[in-house]
Order: structure tokens, then sequence, then C-alpha cells
């Protein structure tokens, strides 16, 4: 979720933010629209406003103009942490994003720390790290690598069963989190988008609901099969769709098919994949359907990693 809370520097915009922001709470759009976009005169260049301004045409009914507002906010924000991209992107008829911004996954994901686990785990019902454990039951790991580690869901699950766990996020707040359990071996900040091949092998790379922020899964997944020593193990989670390869869904995230999975994975270099059916979470009091994937890398030597650019997205 975008947060709002930042000023505009300009404390009469502020202020008719903060008077447009009631009107909409009392469903008159139409007064919030005008009064917000009179105050963006005053801060062309506010990125929180632009957003906020596309979510109330969008809530009127205005598509074009809340596709119009995100833009002005990307141009304001091109790090794009709020996430208009990906709005405007939903709102068009064929979306074209392939990934979520990594600016907008880390501020999303530094605000979300604290109260991480409780919303997972009290509230949604989230499961993906038990999956995960009970799929791999009866193997040990010398080396792991969990990928989007968060606050450490999924290494907890998995800790008794590796003698070295490392885990690497692009959030520094849910680093510090999973550090306070003091279950990896090593910690580290990275954004999955950018990760290239290096010198450590690992016989178990588990991601948990990781690759639904990522949504085009060539690169990582070429990363995957370059880092696991032959034999190793890829073991994640995705939600699932059945309709198309890669789908942004209103929640922001991505889902994906089994024929995509298949050919990403046999592509980068896995052989053949163990895919179930599995409930995730519950979502608005809906189960969140996905896939478990247990892959196993069989080519030996394989270390090759490109952006998949030859596979279109649906």
């Amino acid at each position: 979720m975008a947060s709002f809370g930042a000023s505009s520097g300009d404390p009469r915009v502020d202020r008719r933010h903060a008077f447009a922001e009631g009107y909409a709470e009392s469903g008159d759009l139409a007064a919030a629209i005008g009064i917000l976009s009179e105050a963006l005169d005053l801060v062309p260049d506010w990125a929180v406003g632009w957003f906020r301004l596309g979510e109330w045409h969008e809530a009127a009914g205005d598509v074009p103009r809340a596709i119009a507002a995100w833009e002005r906010a990307l141009e304001a924000d091109p790090a794009d942490r709020l996430g208009a991209g990906l709005k405007r992107d939903l709102a068009r008829s064929v979306p074209l994003t392939e990934a979520m911004p990594p600016a907008f996954v880390e501020a999303l994901f530094d605000q979300y720390a604290p109260r991480f686990e409780q919303s997972l785990l009290g509230q949604l019902g989230y499961c993906a790290p038990v999956l995960l454990a009970d799929a791999l039951a009866g193997r040990r790991f010398t080396r792991a690598m969990d990928l989007g580690c968060g606050t450490g869901l999924a290494g907890a699950a998995l800790r008794d069963t590796c003698d070295w766990l490392e885990g690497c996020d692009i959030s520094a707040a849910m680093l510090a989190e999973a550090a306070g359990k003091g279950i990896y071996d090593r910690l580290e900040k990275r954004d999955l988008g950018e990760m290239a091949l290096g010198d450590a092998r690992f016989d178990l790379i588990v991601a948990a609901d990781v690759f639904i922020y990522l949504g085009a899964l060539e690169r990582i997944l070429g990363w995957c099969a370059g880092s696991l020593v032959p034999g190793g193990v890829l073991a994640f989670t995705v939600e699932e769709v059945e309709t198309a390869s890669v789908v942004l869904q209103p929640s922001r995230r991505f889902a994906h098919s089994r024929a995509y999975l298949a050919e990403v994975l046999s592509a980068a270099g896995f052989g053949s994949a163990r895919m179930d059916t599995v409930v995730l979470r519950m979502d608005r009091g809906e189960p969140v359907r996905g896939v478990i994937v247990l892959a196993e890398a069989t080519r030996s030597g394989v270390r090759r990693q490109d952006d998949g650019e030859g596979l279109a997205l649906a």
C-alpha cells in the first residue's frame, strides 16, 4: 500500500490535500479531485499527490485521467516508490509491467516489517513456509539460500534441515527482523531482479511467495540454475493462473501458469518439476490458490542467465 503521509513541502498544499481527503471519505470524489487538482498546480512534482489523484479518478470511473495522473506520478518519481506504474498498467487493457519496481517493493516491506508476521500468520493464515518444509521433509541440505527471506518465516521452517542457511531480501527493515531471530548464518540486502551469478553454490534454494513480485522469471530462474550444484533443489511458491503465462493481478502481485513455469524451468536448466496446487493464504475471506514447485538442477555446469526476451508474457 502507498503511504500518503509524505508532505508536499508546501503547507498550503498539505492543508488542501487534507481537505480533499475529507471530501473523498464522505463520497464526494468530484470535490476531492477538484481541490487536489488545483493544489497540484502549486507542486507539480509531488508524486504522492498525483498518485492519490489517480486513485480518485479511478474510483470515479475516469480511467484515462487516472492513467494520466499515474504517469505524472512516475515522472515525478522515476524510481516509482508508490507503484504508480503498476496501477497504470492494471488500468490499461494490456498490462505492460513485467516486474514490480524495486523501490516500490523495498518501501512497501520497509513499512510492513513491524507487523508483517502478525498480519500474515494471524489474519491471513499464511502457510507457504510450512508447505515448502513439508515438501522437502526427509532431506538434508549442506548449504541453502532463502531468496526474499523477509522476516525469516521460511528460514525458521527449514533451519533444522540445513547445515548453512543464507538469506537475502531487498528490505533492510525485514532483514533486521530476520537477524533478530538468530537463525541465519548470513544475511544480505539484495535485489532479486539484479542477482548476478557468482562463485557461491547451494544444494537448496527456496523462495516462499517471492516470485509474485517479479513477474517474468527467466532471469532469476537462470540465476538459480547457475547457483545450484548438480542435483540441487529449487523450491518455491507462486500464485496460479490458468489462462495466460503471467498476469498482473488487481492485488499488484503476479500470477503464473504451470505451462509458463515448466517452460522457463526447462530453459534455465532444470529437469522435470513437481507442481502441486495449494492454498497459500486467505485474502478478503477467499483462499488464494497457488502452486508449490520442486525442481532439480540436472545440467552440470549450466552458467547462463538472460532475460528470456523470446518468451512473451500474456
